[in-house]
């Protein structure tokens, strides 16, 4: 039980690549080792308080970013073995690449964008509140300007008992001061009911007309100072209010909670040092811009006003909007203006849609039934587009599935095994191309198992025409001789054959059938066997006209008298004949010569068959040739073969060939016959199996890389 368990454990830690086989696994667990050892040297280190830490905190957060870079291409290359080898995942992979991920970053972005958009409209509707005061303020300042300035050309100049009213009555008036200088004096300020506060100086940076935020004695408020000519001297008129509680109250009002920093903000000027502290890789003489920053310091932010609260949601999809911008304030007295301060607002979707659509009136509905509208059939694509990349991925991976399959069926040998095409496409077209490989191998073996047959057939044939062949020749004393046939295929159509009659006599014939291959060695067993038994069996001398079909030679019926073993050669030609006429298709002939040796009368006797003419080549280097015979074998019958006789005398070569030898062809045009009989006479003096071994060198040369044509065989005989 054990054993097993440590078989187990062993297995899996082998699954999950321990202990690590590639050169980059090796190197990354090498890496975390040492990043570990580092880093509890480094904690070491800090606990007695080492001066070398910051050293090793560096190297550790070096070989950290190195050991995740390394096992995440480990990862990356697992990942690609165990689980994108399956084409169905690559395609799930590749279509959420292509698909999924960037309809998720749109919405992603959309969703963003939204968030900013719906941000950036909460501060739009604060700072235009702010904006909408200050204009207020403005046509406040316009309307006591003219009315000062009508006062002072009827010189009854007098505090305003409408402003009084507008104090107590108005709620917007209820903060306002406001304060007219002519000629360097005040001739109007009203304050807030119960305050006593001091006239607005005006101070000399500003620009006028000026209507913005301002900083006065640490607090915010909001001012606009307006002049105009007067008909003595200008008027300037000065009023604010204090940017408080108040304001905020009537700004977070159909909104939500806003949250007012006066203070913590400082926007700083970036000089030249800097500048080159935070941009090291400056060069040193590059020309540098001045820029700003907004510095926060060190202190914590803490908000001056908080007004509204934040409403409850609508539904799910009310989500909390939270942003925040700066406001530009100036300082009254000295005219900074790095000091901002800082609006936060929070609210909900709901109560900007209400504020965004109220302006459309009857409208709305119908914008807010287009957007769903268009949500909807948007979604609707998308989700048909993702069913139909679905299908489509199914089908793909359904055809290469059974591609797979039927490749692994075909690897054990089912050569019958057939894939069951459903669709019209391309990967069906490589399905059925696949069914008709499969078809086509199983044919192809079924003719290579046929073919290696007809192989194994050849080979027995070849063995059994081999032993045809004369492997022991019994030379006479006054007579050598020598023979060779190598076959163009793998049996040969050619014959030749040496027939001891006697201790004198000895028979030689040499033939060409008709054709090549298995026909050809049949027919050429045939009349080996034919000839032999023609030759060495005995047939009595009134049977042999019959026999022959009364078709041999006067002189051969003649000598009819005589042993089958004595029989001529032209007889024996038309006994051949008449057999093969009877016995073989009419396209199937041979041709044949038959010589007969008498080594008393050292004379050969003999016919020819239609076959190429054997040569004589005398010892003085004449030559002559033994033509006379008859037609060929075995192609009509009744035929009547002549018989000549020649003498030998000591060193003439008997040769006799077969077209194999003298018709091969290459650039220079045949071997020749005369190309033929110049070797043997060149070469008289040598043995018949040199001889023999020159002409087929010869030959081969002659026929060079090609496919030898033909039958190559080769009868010599020497006279001694």
């Amino acid at each position: 039980m054990a054993v097993d368990r440590y078989l187990a454990w062993r297995l899996t830690l082998t699954r999950l690549g321990w202990p690590p086989r590639t050169r980059v696994g090796k190197v990354a667990f090498l890496v975390l080792g040492l990043d570990a050892a580092l880093f509890t040297v480094d904690k070491l280190m800090l606990w007695t308080r080492v001066s070398s830490r910051p050293t090793l905190s560096g190297w550790v957060t070096f070989l950290t970013f190195a050991s995740f870079v390394l096992f995440s291409w480990l990862a990356f290359r697992w990942l690609r073995r165990e689980v994108l080898w399956r084409l169905r995942n690559r395609l799930i992979v590749s279509y959420i690449l292509i698909g999924v991920i960037p309809v998720i970053l749109l919405l992603t972005l959309s969703l963003t964008a939204f968030y900013l958009f719906a941000g950036q409209f909460a501060t739009f509707v604060v700072t235009s509140g702010v904006e909408a005061e200050l204009k207020t303020l403005h046509a406040a300042n316009s309307a006591i300007a003219h009315e000062l300035s009508v006062q002072l050309a009827r010189g009854s100049l007098s505090q305003s008992a409408e402003l009084e009213d507008l104090h107590k009555s108005d709620a917007n008036w209820a903060q306002r001061q406001v304060t007219a200088w002519a000629g360097g004096r005040v001739i109007f300020n009203a304050v807030p009911a119960g305050s006593h506060a001091e006239p607005i100086a005006v101070p000399n940076f500003l620009k006028l007309p000026f209507a913005g935020v301002v900083r006065d004695k640490g607090k915010l408020h909001l001012r606009c100072m307006d002049r105009i000519a007067g008909s003595q001297t200008p008027i300037t008129v000065v009023s604010g209010e204090p940017f408080e509680q108040n304001l905020l109250e009537q700004l977070a009002n159909n909104l939500g909670e806003i949250t007012l920093y006066t203070s913590g903000f400082r926007v700083r000027n970036l000089d030249q040092s800097d500048k080159s502290q935070e941009t090291e890789s400056a060069a040193p003489r590059a020309k540098r811009e001045s820029g700003y920053v907004l510095d926060t310091g060190n202190q914590p932010i803490l908000p001056s006003y908080t007004a509204g609260t934040l409403p409850l949601a609508q539904s799910a999809l009310d989500r909390k909007v939270m942003f925040a911008t700066s406001i530009f304030v100036v300082d009254w007295h000295n005219g900074d203006s790095n000091s901002p301060a800082a609006v936060r607002v929070e609210t909900r979707v709901s109560m900007l849609y209400s504020r965004l659509f109220a302006a459309l009136g009857n409208f709305a509905p119908a914008v807010e039934f287009l957007l769903v509208a268009m949500a909807i059939v948007f979604a609707v694509i998308e989700i048909f587009a993702l069913l139909i990349g679905l299908g489509l991925s199914r089908t793909i991976t359904r055809s290469i599935a059974n591609l797979y399959r039927a490749t692994q069926r075909i690897n054990r040998g089912d050569f019958a095994h057939r894939i069951q095409v459903t669709t019209d496409d391309q990967l069906a077209a490589l399905e059925n191309s696949f069914n008709s490989m499969t078809a086509s191998l199983e044919r192809l073996l079924a003719e290579q198992k046929e073919k290696q047959r007809l192989e194994n057939e050849l080979v027995i044939a070849q063995e059994v025409q081999a032993q045809l062949f004369p492997k022991e020749i019994s030379q006479l004393e006054s007579l050598e001789v020598h023979g060779f046939c190598r076959p163009a295929r793998t049996v040969s159509g050619d014959y030749y054959d040496f027939l001891g009659l006697n201790t004198r006599k000895l028979m030689l014939a040499v033939g060409d059938i008709s054709g090549k291959g298995i026909s050809a060695a049949l027919l050429m067993a045939t009349i080996h066997s034919a000839v032999r038994a023609y030759s060495l069996e005995s047939i009595p001398a009134e049977g042999l006209p019959v026999a022959v079909g009364a078709g041999a030679a006067p002189g051969a019926m003649r000598r009819a008298g005589q042993l089958a073993n004595e029989i001529s050669p032209g007889a024996l030609l038309a006994l051949l004949n008449h057999q093969l006429y009877e016995s073989t298709p009419s396209e199937k002939y041979a041709t044949l010569f038959l010589g007969l040796y008498d080594g008393r009368s050292r004379s050969l006797t003999y016919s020819n068959g239609g076959h190429l003419p054997p040569v004589i080549v005398r010892n003085d280097g004449s030559t002559a040739r033994l033509q006379a015979g008859g037609m060929v074998v075995g192609l009509f019958d009744h035929q009547v073969f002549d018989e000549g006789t020649i003498q030998l005398k000591a060193g003439d070569i008997f040769l006799a060939y077969s077209d194999g030898v003298t018709e091969p062809e290459n650039d220079f045009g045949e071997f020749g016959e005369q190309r033929l009989i110049d070797l043997v006479r060149e070469n008289q003096h040598l043995s018949l199996l040199r001889i023999s071994d020159i002409v087929s060198t010869a030959v081969n040369d002659w026929i060079g890389a090609n496919e030898q044509p033909d039958d190559i065989t080769l009868v010599l005989a020497r006279a001694r």
